[in-house]
Formats: C-alpha cells, sequence, structure tokens
C-alpha cells in the first residue's frame, strides 16, 4: 500500500484501529430526510465526536465549511431515488478529477448483491477501485439492500462483504445481524456497520453496536440513530466510548444519562 493511501486511512481510522464515521449522504435517494433538512446544522454539535464524515458533493460544497477539521469520504453513486422503480440501478456519479479537486480521503459507493443490477454496481466498484488506486485514494463498499430488508442476515451480507473486498474496496460497511462473526471472518478488509432504520431505544443501538464491536468490527457508520435522537450529543458521546474506549452496554447508557 502506497503512502497517500496509508496517509488518508491513518485520518480515518485512529490509532487504535477503530473509527466512528457519521453519514449525512441520505438525501441523495430521500431528499430532506427528518432531522437533516439542513445538514450544517444537524452535525455541528455532534461531528467534535466523529472520526470522519460520509457526504455527497453537492452538500460538502453547499454547506460544510472548509475548516472543518474531519475527513471527508464523499458518496459517489446514485442516480435513484424513493419514488423510483428500482433503488439499485445506481451508477457512478462523480468523476476522479472531482473527488481529488474536493480533497476527500475515501469515497463510498453502494453495491446491490442479487439485484437486478448486480453486475452494474459491481462493476461501478470495480472501475472505482480501478481510478482511485492510482491516487491512492481508498474506497468503501456499502453493501445496500434498497427496501429489501430481509436480505440482512449473516450469509447474504458474508457474500457480500467477500465480493467488495475481492473488488478491492479498503473497507466495508455493511449491517449488523445475528452471527455477526461469521460476517467480518470472511471478509480480509475491516468491516464498519451501517446503522439501517432508527432503532426504539438507545440500548438496542448500544447493544448492536458493541456486539458487532466485539465480533471484529472496526467501527460504525451510523446517521439516522444519532441525529434522529432526541438527545444526539448524548448519543454521539456513549457510542464514542465503545468504539474508542471499549465501554459495553451499561457504561454507554450512564454515558448517555449523564450527557442527556
Amino acid at each position: 500500500m502506497d503512502w497517500g493511501m496509508k496517509n488518508r486511512l491513518s485520518k480515518l481510522i485512529k490509532a487504535d484501529g477503530h473509527c466512528f464515521f457519521m453519514p449525512i449522504d441520505h438525501g441523495y435517494f430521500q431528499g430532506p430526510t427528518s432531522c437533516l433538512e439542513k445538514p450544517a446544522e444537524t452535525i455541528k454539535p455532534i461531528i467534535q465526536y466523529c472520526d470522519g464524515l460520509f457526504v455527497t458533493r453537492g452538500v460538502l460544497r453547499a454547506v460544510i465549511p472548509p475548516e472543518l477539521n474531519v475527513p471527508i469520504i464523499l458518496r459517489v453513486s446514485g442516480g435513484t431515488s424513493m419514488v423510483g422503480k428500482d433503488l439499485a440501478n445506481e451508477v457512478i456519479t462523480t468523476s476522479i478529477d472531482e473527488i481529488i479537486r474536493l480533497n476527500a480521503s475515501a469515497v463510498g459507493v453502494s453495491v446491490f448483491v442479487g439485484s437486478e443490477h448486480e453486475q452494474q454496481t459491481l462493476l461501478n466498484l470495480a472501475n472505482l477501485v480501478n481510478q482511485c488506486e492510482s491516487y491512492g485514494i481508498p474506497v468503501m463498499a456499502v453493501t445496500a439492500v434498497g427496501k429489501e430488508l430481509e436480505k440482512r442476515d449473516a450469509r447474504y451480507l458474508a457474500l457480500a462483504c467477500r465480493i467488495c473486498a475481492e473488488l478491492g474496496a479498503k473497507v466495508v460497511k455493511t449491517y449488523w445481524c445475528e452471527h455477526f462473526d461469521k460476517v467480518v471472518c470472511g471478509c480480509p478488509v475491516p468491516v464498519v456497520i451501517a446503522g439501517g432504520p432508527k432503532c426504539d431505544t438507545e440500548r438496542q443501538v448500544f447493544e448492536f453496536v458493541y456486539d458487532g464491536m466485539q465480533k471484529g468490527a472496526i467501527g460504525i457508520n451510523l446517521g439516522r440513530n444519532v441525529w434522529q435522537s432526541a438527545n444526539p450529543v448524548a448519543m454521539a458521546k456513549a457510542l464514542q466510548a465503545i468504539i474508542h474506549e471499549n465501554a459495553n452496554v451499561k457504561k454507554a447508557q450512564d454515558i448517555f444519562r449523564d450527557a442527556k
């Protein structure tokens, strides 16, 4: 791995080998998502607890201050919407020139294994890796499932994660599931946990994050379960403790309660 690639990854994955990424890219297919209508205001009180910001180029340019001292993971796939026929029908939306111009530390692209557009999205990933490797830019693959949440089991996610690693992703973002260790053990590159829809309670979030970390994940990429919380700062503090301080669920709940 070249120095530039190592340097960019070191900005995102801290010295303890762990990371807390904050995604605010939901608008690229959902529009003005609840609590994310004004992204800059949403992240202002919580970004200090995060190690990377996952964002589209449009929101980055429009509202994210250039002085923000947080590495950028640039969302570079899209082309579909919630009201369209098929969320899996994505293409690459951002050129390598744009990625470099925006000083991204990494890029993120969704793949839809098992969908009608499986080959297209996997080739999106492969072609992106081909371009980004030349410039030392890491690619994070996102194992998306669209509206088919029933796919989120260990067998499917292990398959999807391994394929992403085989095609050259440096990091894979995937959902937590039962038997999550089987997903991580079959993936030769680091795995970060996606949040998915907002959970009913804070404890549910702490439980799946803690379990995932104990079973080999290096961190999280959680958005809605943080900034849609009634207490987003408390959530961010508690999750940071699980990721970087090895806090258990009880400790995370104590931190959350004290920070409310």
